[in-house]
C-alpha cells in the first residue's frame, strides 16, 4: 500500500529530527482535542519515526492507538518514552 502524500511529507520531516524534537512534537500534541486527518497522518509518521529508532512506545502507543492524555520524556538508558504524570 502506497504511503499519502502527507504521510511521507512528515516522516522526512521527522527523519531530519533529533529525539529531544520528537518528544517535543510529541508533547504539543498533548490533550489536543483537534482531530483532522492531517493530524492522523502527523501522529503516524511520528510514532513510526520513533520506533524506526528502536525506542519503546508502549507507554502511549499499542496496536491501535495513540494516547495523548500526558506528556511524555526520553529515557535515554532504557530507550524509551514514560509519560509524565
Amino acid at each position: 500500500m502506497q504511503q499519502h502524500i502527507y504521510y511521507t511529507k512528515y516522516a522526512l520531516q521527522f527523519a531530519d529530527m533529533q529525539i529531544p524534537e520528537l518528544v517535543n512534537e510529541f508533547n504539543a500534541s498533548v490533550q489536543s482535542r483537534a482531530w483532522s486527518s492531517m493530524r492522523a497522518y502527523h501522529d503516524k509518521a511520528l510514532i513510526d519515526e520513533f520506533k524506526n529508532r528502536g525506542i519503546d512506545v508502549s507507554a502511549i502507543c499499542d496496536r491501535h492507538t495513540i494516547n495523548f492524555a500526558k506528556p511524555v520524556k526520553y529515557d535515554i538508558n532504557r530507550n524509551l518514552l514514560i509519560a509524565i504524570d
